[in-house]
């Protein structure tokens, strides 16, 4: 029943955010023409309109959008005219994805383990070098760390490409840019939880029973300082996808920020929208599989709502 009522909340969001991504696009004053309306002949103007179904009225373009939503549907890109949004996103996605995984499992273990080894000395040297290490990685923005990446592993040190794709070379260096930051919140979010998790009772209890001191951290330790852990690591992932447009920029990846930022700039309704929606779909399919991760890591947490 609580899986049920978490679908249904997912796909009211969903809803919510194609309404409100709409509304936006189309309050702006101007249409994707506008820049071409003293170039171009008003007939042939009014035709482009209508082959996009700008002419008619704002709630028929909205029911006529959500239909062919619907069916996964985004539309024709207005300025590449051979290429459809689902096209784009296709194209797109994979180095995007590939770039946010890599970033993300990156962030993921060496979070856990810097925070873990921070906890597990607590007040001492390695605590002081692992916060100071999430302190800088958290001050430091992935649009800063690329360019210093760039310069001294690229172009000084020789050790990888500068930019482009292709290779897996080509990867690391955008990943370790959008890895370092989550990497950071990951460390601080577990050192606080496996500090608290640590002075529990049943901690204590595993200690007398003569456990070794990494029993006690894997088996008991680890698995429940997780938890809180999950939680944010869940809009983590999304926000990482979404946050490798400007990496993607700066390394001259052929992701879909490319095509989003474009998009922007020659204001390109559907593939505006389409992007919009289709990492707001990532992100809420994201958060509904971390909810329902809970249950896989501690298997006391029940699945159920509040009326339940």
């Amino acid at each position: 029943m609580y899986i049920l009522k978490r679908l249904f909340t997912m796909l009211v969001t969903l809803w919510i955010i194609v309404t409100l991504t709409f509304i936006i696009m189309h309050i702006i004053p101007g249409d994707p023409f506008s820049n071409d309306s003293k170039t171009i002949p008003e007939a042939v103007l009014q035709n482009m309109r209508a082959r996009y179904n700008l002419d008619k009225p704002l709630a028929v373009q909205y029911v006529l959008y959500l239909k062919n939503l619907l069916v996964l549907d985004m539309g024709p890109s207005i300025q590449s005219k051979t290429t459809d949004v689902n096209m784009l996103i296709a194209r797109g996605f994979p180095p995007s994805a590939l770039l946010g995984i890599q970033s993300i499992v990156v962030a993921i273990i060496a979070g856990i383990s810097l925070g873990t080894l921070a906890a597990l000395h607590h007040n001492r040297p390695l605590d002081y070098i692992s916060m100071f290490i999430a302190i800088i990685g958290i001050s430091v923005p992935s649009f800063i760390l690329a360019p210093l990446l760039i310069k001294y592993v690229a172009v000084k040190w020789h050790l990888l490409p500068v930019a482009s794709w292709g290779t897996w070379q080509h990867t690391v260096l955008p990943s370790l840019a959008l890895a370092v930051s989550p990497l950071a919140v990951i460390a601080r979010f577990m050192r606080t939880s496996m500090l608290e998790v640590m002075h529990q009772e049943y901690i204590r209890t595993a200690k007398a029973k003569g456990l070794s001191s990494w029993a006690v951290v894997i088996r008991h330790g680890l698995r429940n300082a997780l938890i809180p852990v999950l939680s944010f690591i869940g809009p983590l992932f999304a926000s990482v996808i979404t946050g490798t447009f400007v990496v993607e920029k700066i390394f001259a990846i052929p992701g879909i920020g490319k095509y989003f930022v474009d998009s922007i700039f020659n204001r390109d309704y559907p593939v505006i929208m389409g992007t919009t929606i289709f990492y707001s779909a990532i992100l809420v399919v994201t958060l509904f599989l971390i909810d329902i991760s809970y249950r896989l890591v501690d298997p006391r947490i029940k699945l159920v709502s509040k009326g339940d």
